[in-house]
């Protein structure tokens, strides 16, 4: 109880109430968007961030020691293959928006990818803690990326949008863990060189997204004609907005997943420039505040840990947010805490319940043993 409320008393209340700033939005423009407050979409996420509170305060009081040294980080790399897998029993796995990427619960649906995030940063961390000196060297690098592969390619070839993620935060990590700047510029080479492989293996409506990327102009493409529904939103809608519930886009039918993956197009229809900029504004002190967290962290796996969580949330609000403007491709990656989405709410807040248990033990404790030129890498 006493650790409770030195929690309570120490925790980094700019991390707790912009998720919470945003999760009324959230619950405001999904209500507009389906006309009903009371609709099952508006009250599973009402939900979510109830269930998602409680799991973040739960997992904020459990010390990162206790991962790393009662479950080494192999427990986590196992639990993601066996928690993505699920996808795949029979009866349980569901299929759709062209893929088999959620698993049903009975009560509700869960995308388990979302919580893949969380055990992938845990078991990564892990690993380039302990192998980190390995790192200056190319094998050492093609160890780190043997290691990951399996769990990035695996969920991506369940969930595309997923795997991306994971992808950027495999490269997050990695390079602040101290990795030499030539290695990483040949990682970014073959990543360019090998992008018309991975585009040959890519389903027929992840093809049609990435064409609409690169012909803007041709509305003859669906995606084309989505995102131009999405620029008239964001154009039209003024310094203030037409108001909650007024947008009139959104009643068109061609802006599709309006909840998910198009949520922001519709938070600045009907609150203008005024919400759309509030909204980026809130992303940038929460994301800051992570990376202040990490400059203040003393323990090299928890560090790590937070630059994972730092790259997932950063790309996501910046290839959402830009796939609503036309200058990033659609992926279907969710914007975090607004997007519809149960399972990803939830995974959310166990992330930020971790980075605030870091940020806690960081003001409370003094860590021993601190390795200042592997600090000065994570900075």
């Amino acid at each position: 109880m006493q650790k409770f409320i030195t929690f309570i008393r120490r925790v980094d209340l700019l991390l707790v109430f912009v998720p919470m700033i945003l999760g009324i939005v959230s619950v405001l423009i999904i209500g507009s968007i389906m006309d009903s407050y009371t609709s099952r979409t508006v009250l599973v996420q009402i939900l979510a961030f109830g269930l998602g509170a409680a799991v973040m305060i739960v997992t904020a009081l459990i010390d990162t020691e206790y991962f790393d040294k009662l479950y080494p980080y192999h427990v986590f790399y196992g639990l993601s293959l066996v928690i993505q897998a699920t996808v795949f029993l029979p009866g349980i796995g569901l299929e759709a928006f062209g893929s088999r990427a959620w698993i049903d619960l009975g009560v509700t649906t869960m995308q388990p990818s979302e919580l893949v995030k969380i055990t992938f940063v845990l078991a990564f961390s892990g690993y380039l803690a302990r192998n980190r000196e390995t790192l200056m060297t190319f094998k050492g690098f093609l160890f780190a990326f043997a290691y990951a592969v399996p769990i990035i390619g695996f969920v991506a070839y369940i969930d595309m949008g997923a795997g991306i993620i994971l992808g950027v935060m495999f490269v997050g990590m990695i390079f602040a863990a101290g990795i030499k700047s030539a290695i990483f510029v040949r990682l970014a080479v073959a990543f360019f060189v090998s992008i018309p492989i991975i585009y040959r293996f890519l389903a027929p409506h992840q093809k049609e997204r990435f064409a609409a990327f690169l012909h803007p102009n041709d509305t003859e493409i669906d995606a084309t004609y989505q995102v131009l529904q999405s620029k008239i939103a964001i154009g039209t809608s003024g310094f203030f907005g037409k108001g909650l519930g007024q947008g009139t886009v959104k009643e068109s039918g061609f802006l599709p997943v309006q909840e998910s993956d198009f949520i922001f197009s519709i938070i600045c229809e009907e609150l203008g420039f005024v919400g759309g900029a509030g909204v980026i504004l809130l992303f940038a002190v929460f994301l800051f505040r992570i990376y202040r967290i990490i400059t203040q962290s003393h323990d090299v796996y928890a560090a790590l840990i937070c630059v994972g969580f730092l790259s997932m949330f950063g790309f996501q609000i910046f290839e959402n947010i830009g796939m609503t403007m036309g200058i990033m491709p659609i992926t279907g990656i969710t914007l975090p805490f607004l997007s519809a989405g149960g399972s990803s709410v939830v995974a959310n807040f166990i992330a930020i319940g971790i980075v605030l248990g870091i940020a806690f033990r960081s003001r409370i404790r003094s860590y021993k043993n601190i390795d200042t030129d592997v600090m000065a890498s994570l900075v």
